[in-house]
């Protein structure tokens, strides 16, 4: 999962059998603050 605020990957998530990507708030080491993580391709 990519970070929105910075783009690095921090977790990783399994595929869904779904169109839309999993968007979830996640904690990012890089930025030191909670921010919206997407799914990478």
């Amino acid at each position: 999962m990519n970070c929105s605020r910075c783009g690095s990957r921090n977790y990783t998530a399994t595929k869904q059998d779904s169109a839309v990507r999993l968007e979830l708030k996640k904690y990012c080491k890089t930025c030191d603050a909670h921010t919206m993580h997407k799914e990478s391709i």
